[in-house]
């Protein structure tokens, strides 16, 4: 993760059921679904004038971070979300065992 993210707080907005994160006054956010013991990763959007410097990365990085912190498995449905998984194994232990293929 780009070193000038790691500060910043992930916000769980149970409200809209997506994780966000404010870089420079703008919102990035990971949509998702609460299942049972698992947390379905919808869809990562970052705005505009974000794009390119790592927010996608960090944001996904905190919020398996936070599923690893809070003993929930993951199902990455986001292509963004299985992009990253591919790029970084070393995550996949948070898949819920039954999306693995």
């Amino acid at each position: 993760m780009n070193e000038q993210f790691i500060s910043l707080p992930l916000i769980n907005n149970t409200r809209e059921n997506r994780f966000e994160m404010v870089v420079d006054g703008a919102t990035s956010i990971i949509e998702y679904r609460q299942l049972p013991g698992a947390l379905a990763l919808l869809h990562t959007e970052v705005p505009q004038i974000l794009e390119g410097k790592g927010v996608a990365a960090a944001i996904v990085e905190k919020t398996f971070n936070y599923a690893k912190e809070n003993n929930v498995k993951i199902i990455p449905l986001c292509p963004y979300v299985l992009i990253y998984l591919k790029k970084h194994p070393e995550w996949n232990i948070l898949i819920h065992e039954d999306y693995k293929k």
